[in-house]
């Protein structure tokens, strides 16, 4: 049983460091003997690649093949806490305490493990396979550019990860690779994509690729390849903290990424959604699914947008977007001038500053009193939190803001300026554009509003000097809340929480304050990685783990190699 586990989870190929995944065919024997006519060996690429890329959000298309609810949203109604984009609506939660799951059975947070290795692996190995012998050139290079957001999300939610060894068949368990390694096969792998989809012979069409991807680009290879670009840039700008990263010019090679990926909101990586009676059909954070029922927007989100955070740089200054992306208390009338914005605080609940008061609770994401657990009686939330609300990946704002950061640390202000300028206009833009439909007339960005805000100084600086590091990132959160979950914990794991801006005297993250309560797993220490899969590494890898240190009580409080310097 052990072996039909491993092999079916880890299926029938083999990762080699040159970043080009090749499928083998050591499985053809067993399925030429015990060959099924009601279920076909040989399925159509076309009808497998929509469960592929829907494993980028976290949702398997019915009638695709397995896949299973995995992937970066289902995570990250837990790891959202960490980040506190959102906390539990109660106290007691493991997770709003920084806990992991040690000394459980539970796959909490393992995920994207699943999505990796299973939702995208072997489908994904088989497409790859299927499309060098069909010369479907286009459907190769989009799994590649699917895989390497995969290596590279993976291995920061996990640390050291299975790579050389993650496909072969031939083992039943499997060696941990270094974090370094993982991050030179993304950029191989990125550089192999983009090869590919830039090919025009053999079978290469747009028409027959839309087949295949009707809910993420459309078939658009150009977009693709934007994509797989933005992948390569954050490769390079995750590693910050490394003593190389200004000796070997990694700012350069984030800016030239960058400028070659996703700079326009047409461009933007976003799944879309059919809707209908089928979970499949639906965005993870939507009524229908019904999965964020006790999760409520943070206070550091709401005193950022609001102005209330005492040490924002944005002191007192109310954000426009704060009603597109966070909710007012439920009792005020839906007036901009008297709504109130407030939030939770980590395992705090109705405990947190402010929230004992019935008033001034705030409305949950599908818009319902703040103590309601169960699943609204219409689809009635904003932003990415209903049914077919677009779920965005990966977008030109925030990897503007990425850009800005790059910048910024080479001692280009003037750039970087202008990076941090675009990516919050592109924000607003994506938003009025995306998400102002069910938007109160009243509660609306106007042109007014937008340039008030835009013309203060201490949200844009009036010269390129007096930018600070602080700005950037902030705005950067600002622009990916909700959605960029691994982004943000990225980054704030980059800056160890509470890192101090040289130039403020202040955190990066101003008024980001870690939990008061840790688990007692965590010997007083924040988390830096999660645990891979219990249902698979924990059950039948342990000599690997033991091999990394993973089977320490405090296993996730251990830095990664990407934030060390």
């Amino acid at each position: 049983m052990k072996n039909k586990f491993k092999i079916n989870y880890f299926l029938a190929v083999s990762v080699i460091t040159t970043g080009l995944l090749m499928f083998a065919s050591c499985s053809k024997k067993l399925d030429d003997v015990y060959l099924n006519p009601n279920n076909p060996v040989d399925g159509a690429i076309e009808a497998i690649l929509p469960n592929v890329i829907n494993q980028i959000t976290s949702t398997a298309s019915p009638g695709t093949g397995g896949g299973g609810s995995y992937g970066p949203a289902t995570d990250g109604v837990l790891l959202g806490r960490y980040v506190q984009f959102w906390n539990y609506y109660s106290t007691g939660d493991n997770y709003d305490q920084m806990g992991g799951v040690y000394g459980t059975s539970s796959d909490n947070t393992g995920n994207v493990w699943a999505m990796h290795y299973y939702g995208i692996g072997a489908n994904g190995m088989y497409i790859m396979k299927k499309a060098r012998e069909q010369q479907k050139w286009d459907y190769l290079g989009v799994v590649q550019a699917l895989f390497a957001w995969s290596w590279l999300t993976t291995t920061e939610q996990y640390g050291e990860i299975i790579l050389k060894e993650a496909f072969d068949a031939s083992r039943t368990q499997f060696d941990y690779d270094p974090q370094s390694a993982v991050y030179d096969s993304v950029r191989q792998i990125c550089d192999s994509a983009i090869y590919y989809l830039s090919r025009t012979d053999g079978n290469v069409s747009a028409t027959n690729l839309a087949i295949g991807d009707a809910y993420f680009y459309g078939g658009d290879v150009n977009k693709w390849k934007k994509f797989a670009y933005a992948v390569k840039a954050k490769s390079f700008a995750h590693l910050s903290n490394k003593s190389f990263y200004l000796t070997k010019n990694y700012p350069d090679s984030v800016i030239k990424y960058v400028n070659l990926s996703i700079t326009a909101n047409a461009d933007n990586a976003t799944q879309k959604w059919m809707g209908g009676l089928n979970s499949g059909y639906n965005n993870y954070y939507g009524v229908y699914r019904g999965n964020i029922a006790t999760i409520r927007q943070s206070a550091f989100i709401a005193d950022l947008l609001s102005g209330a955070n005492p040490v924002s740089p944005f002191t007192g200054i109310f954000d426009p977007r704060t009603p597109y992306l966070i909710n007012e208390n439920a009792i005020s009338p839906i007036v901009q001038s008297t709504v109130s914005y407030k939030g939770v605080q980590p395992n705090l609940g109705t405990g947190s500053a402010g929230l004992s008061v019935v008033a001034n609770q705030p409305k949950n994401y599908w818009r319902q009193i703040y103590s309601s657990t169960g699943t609204a009686v219409a689809d009635s939330g904003r932003y990415i939190f209903n049914n077919l609300a677009e779920f965005p990946v990966i977008t030109a704002a925030e990897m503007q803001f990425i850009k800005a950061e790059a910048a910024y640390r080479k001692g280009d202000y003037t750039t970087a300026l202008t990076a941090y300028t675009n990516g919050i206009n592109l924000n607003f833009d994506m938003l009025l554009s995306k998400y102002d439909s069910r938007i109160p007339l009243s509660l609306k960005i106007t042109t007014a509003s937008r340039a008030a805000y835009l013309a203060n100084p201490a949200v844009i600086p009036t010269t390129a000097t007096a930018l600070t590091l602080t700005q950037i990132m902030l705005q950067k959160y600002i622009s990916i809340y909700g959605y960029g979950v691994n982004e943000a914990w990225t980054d704030l794991r980059r800056f160890h929480y509470t890192d101090i801006d040289a130039v403020t005297g202040n955190q990066v993250f101003a008024g980001f304050a870690l939990p008061t309560t840790l688990t007692q797993y965590n010997n007083g220490k924040p988390v830096y990685r999660c645990r891979p899969r219990y249902n698979s590494e924990y059950l039948y890898n342990i000599p690997a783990l033991q091999s990394i240190g993973a089977l320490a009580s405090d296993y996730h409080t251990k830095e990664q190699w990407f934030s060390q310097p």
